[in-house]
């Protein structure tokens, strides 16, 4: 059976989404990952190169994250999740999420005006990355939840209870 153009262009994991968060939110945990070690190479080896590859990274990321906080949040409220889900997971993955945003949009405008990273506080602007880069993890790790434990954004004809 030969395939038309069509079907070869066609995303069809896309058909059973119920919201594009799933399709946008791994570029920004990708890049805002990756900004921590090239920081710390840069501070390190004392690399501009690399300071601005970081600083990208994290821009990159940032505005990636805004699009995946605003997919997410348009997304929370059709998605299908038992009410037990929702109030559990759900607001946990939501305040992480927005407390990285929060804090990647902190950073990136630290590291915009003292461009391409700051002299001064860089330590403390490391920690930041450090600790935002765990609250991503986390907040991720409640997504992942979701997904593969409670089939969050896909096709189950019923939402599966949620037990502590």
């Amino acid at each position: 059976m030969s395939a038309t153009l069509w079907d070869l262009l066609r995303f069809r994991g896309a058909d059973t989404l119920q919201n594009l968060h799933p399709m946008v939110v791994h570029y920004p945990i990708a890049l805002l990952t990756t900004c921590l070690p090239i920081y710390f190479l840069a501070w390190i080896l004392r690399r501009e190169s690399l300071e601005l590859t970081g600083l990208w990274l994290l821009g990159l990321g940032t505005l990636g994250g805004a699009v995946a906080v605003y997919t997410g949040l348009v997304g929370s409220e059709g998605v299908m999740l038992a009410p037990s889900v929702q109030q559990h997971i759900l607001v946990y993955h939501k305040k992480l999420m927005l407390a990285v945003l929060g804090m990647s949009t902190g950073l990136a405008v630290w590291a915009l005006i003292a461009r391409p990273m700051p002299r001064r506080g860089r330590a403390l602007f490391m920690l930041g990355l450090l600790l935002m880069t765990a609250l991503l993890a986390k907040g991720s790790d409640f997504g992942g939840w979701m997904v593969f434990g409670y089939n969050a954004g896909g096709s189950l004809p019923q939402p599966i209870e949620f037990s502590q």
